[in-house]
């Protein structure tokens, strides 16, 4: 049994612009899954947000009852039947609690990178070196699906991770003697490989300057689909934003909280805008899911070279 009431809150990473780099740090592969914490003696899962994943996740608590007693952090990856990579949409398929299927294209594993506890013993107290010798000790022989990440120190060897390796979308880096800590107290950091696009404003969205974002469309089809919402913008963006913008006459409309990289969250209330202003964006993403980005823009900069006519056409 856990030394602690499951779920228990999980550690976060911070992101960063650039890979640390040099001995104090240690390097893993950042998975595109879904954030997952698993007790192996009683098959549980749970995500990030605490939500009870077991019965959507059956197959990955039967396989962890094979492993020595213990609660791990890791991420749930689908990987495709026909070897081509893994593919983060499909784990939707078992959103609401839909559980495997049969004739399904994709397996889940799971990709592990830390210990919690094993047996009755806390695990989280203990220097990251420590945690990873004694989870790669837990499964090993283990089975195939339950695979432990990569780790480094090198920031060279990590970069080349990301491409390489199918379904890793950037570098987790953690302090190498550090304890694991719930939410971004562990001083863990992320960094992101990102791309650059561009989006046409559609809308405003933020009650004061520090929350104001704009609302960003692309044309599909011949009209406007709202595909994200930025990042908060800086004083200086938004300065240069608000001679430029125009309101339309209508004074509100709202986004379900996934287009606005929110998924689980309440809609997103905006005032609409004339569709004529253009702006560079740094994604993570080269392609929209689902005809939208599933993590928040970033707005680099407007491009008054450009006008939205001249944006392709997603359709």
């Amino acid at each position: 049994m856990p030394p602690f009431i499951l779920p228990v809150p999980l550690a976060l990473a911070r992101a960063v612009a650039e890979i640390p780099d040099g001995p104090a740090w240690k390097l893993e592969p950042k998975w595109d899954g879904w954030r997952a914490c698993v007790h192996t003696a009683s098959g549980r899962v749970w995500s990030r947000h605490g939500t009870d994943l077991s019965r959507a996740f059956s197959d990955v608590g039967a396989v962890a009852r094979e492993l020595p007693d213990a609660v791990l952090d890791g991420e749930l990856v689908a990987v495709l039947a026909d070897g081509s990579g893994v593919a983060f949409d499909r784990l939707q398929s078992r959103a609401g609690g839909r559980g495997p299927r049969r004739g399904a294209d994709f397996t889940v594993h799971v990709a592990l990178f830390d210990v919690l506890a094993v047996g009755e013993v806390d695990w989280r107290p203990r220097p990251y070196v420590e945690r990873r010798v004694e989870l790669l000790r837990l499964l090993e022989g283990g089975p195939a699906v339950l695979r432990p990440v990569p780790s480094t120190s090198s920031a060279e060897e990590a970069l080349a991770w990301v491409g390489a390796l199918s379904g890793v979308e950037g570098v987790v880096g953690k302090p190498a003697g550090g304890r694991y800590v719930d939410g971004l107290r562990s001083g863990w950091v992320k960094w992101r490989k990102r791309h650059t696009t561009e989006a046409v404003v559609i809308g405003v969205t933020g009650a004061t300057p520090g929350t104001q974002a704009l609302v960003l469309g692309r044309p599909f089809g011949g009209r406007m689909r709202a595909v994200g919402v930025s990042l908060p913008l800086g004083e200086r963006l938004r300065a240069a934003l608000v001679p430029l913008l125009r309101a339309t006459e209508e004074r509100e409309r709202q986004l379900p909280g996934t287009v606005g990289g929110l998924p689980g969250a309440d809609p997103v209330r905006y005032r609409p805008v004339e569709p004529e202003v253009v702006v560079e964006i740094d994604v993570d993403q080269e392609r929209l899911e689902f005809g939208r980005y599933r993590h928040r823009p970033r707005v680099k900069r407007i491009r008054g070279d450009l006008s939205p006519d001249l944006l392709a056409d997603g359709a």
